[in-house]
């Protein structure tokens, strides 16, 4: 192999600034800034309005809702606090 590759790591500087982000995104596609959906008015989107920023009912929708209530967390296959975990696997010198 010879020399290095052109712009190698240039990922790792921080773009700092809002306006560099700005730029970076421009080139690809609309998809900055992102705007929280309860950070938005309830005609924008499912989860907004209210007097706090909350998304103020459950954010599991069905597989089969409507176009524009497909927010969240879709078909979830689990909802709910996640209790227990995984057992240990014990040797046969530790069984006893």
């Amino acid at each position: 192999m010879i020399g290095i590759v052109a712009g190698g790591g240039r990922t790792d500087k921080p773009l700092l600034k809002a306006g560099r982000s700005y730029h970076k995104y421009k080139a690809k596609r609309n998809s900055w800034p992102k705007v929280r959906g309860v950070a938005m008015n309830p005609v924008e989107h499912p989860h907004g309005g209210g007097n706090h920023q909350h998304i103020g009912h459950p954010s599991t929708v069905k597989r089969g809702t409507s176009a524009g209530r497909k927010v969240g967390l879709i078909a979830a296959r689990r909802t709910g606090r996640i209790r227990g975990g995984k057992p240990e696997k014990r040797g046969k010198d530790e069984a006893m």
